[in-house]
């Protein structure tokens, strides 16, 4: 991996969250790439949650002040950046006051999706590639983690696919058990296809389901790493069709697996 450039996304990251599975996956991944010789960059959001003081974010104000339109809205977009201790790994924020100020992630105190999760995946969205490309680096390794980030693959691969600098990018979608029951939204199609005219999206998205969320991903990814036991049949069956490169939660557990996975089979 020596010097090549991987860009992880996720919507967590220790230390700045709760020790989840995918939390820490989110930083035990790019860490060893690191070690590796790679070059990191990590995106999450910037939730109200986290405690900005204890762990030094600061904006970066050349980054801010682009507006993101989200469903016929301008939505302003703020960066903020901080380092994870001892590790020389980058974090960038994506933040705005309006999807992310609330002290809690995705769900409310109940359990309950938020009702704004929809837009706030596609601010995230769009807000991270618009500040990879005002940042001007090319990843030659995209990883994603969660289904927060799963609309990703679909824009870079339609929205910006003209767009120079993720021209030789290739996405890894890491898929981790059912996170949440019934539909996230039933106007996400609608507000996806305010910047998307695909079929394949318009298709899947009709019913906005955990399964469809990482379906779509997966369909526009290089290659998927399954991140848990107990994965829906019907992402299996998905992956299987697509034929692309799989790291087994098996072998993901196994010293280097995620070096060795991304050199040999994804670059």
């Amino acid at each position: 991996m020596q010097n090549k450039r991987v860009l992880i996304i996720s919507s967590e990251v220790t230390p700045y969250l709760p020790q989840t599975d995918q939390a820490i996956n989110s930083f035990k991944i790019p860490k060893a790439i690191n070690d590796a010789g790679g070059q990191i960059r990590i995106f999450m959001p910037r939730y109200g949650m986290i405690n900005e003081r204890r762990h030094q974010l600061h904006e970066v104000i050349r980054l801010s002040g682009m507006n993101m339109v989200i469903n016929d809205m301008d939505m302003p977009l703020i960066i903020k950046v901080a380092s994870i201790p001892k590790e020389r790994m980058q974090v960038y924020f994506i933040d705005n006051e309006e999807y992310f100020k609330r002290k809690a992630m995705l769900k409310d105190e109940d359990g309950v999706l938020f009702p704004d999760n929809d837009e706030r995946m596609i601010f995230f969205t769009k807000g991270v590639i618009e500040t990879v490309k005002k940042l001007n680096w090319s990843p030659d390794v995209i990883h994603l983690h969660g289904w927060f980030a799963s609309l990703f693959p679909l824009y870079m691969k339609t929205y910006f696919s003209e767009d120079p600098i993720f021209e030789s990018s290739k996405i890894v979608t890491s898929v981790y058990p059912n996170d949440f029951e019934g539909e996230l939204s039933s106007e996400l199609l609608n507000k996806v296809s305010y910047d998307v005219k695909d079929e394949e999206a318009r298709s899947t998205l009709k019913e906005s389901t955990y399964e469809n969320l990482m379906n779509l991903a997966i369909n526009y990814s290089d290659g998927v790493v399954l991140s848990g036991e107990n994965i829906a049949k019907s992402i299996l069956s998905k992956i299987d069709s697509q034929k692309i490169p799989t790291l087994t939660f098996e072998d993901s557990a196994k010293e280097n697996s995620y070096v060795d996975f991304f050199n040999n089979h994804i670059i």
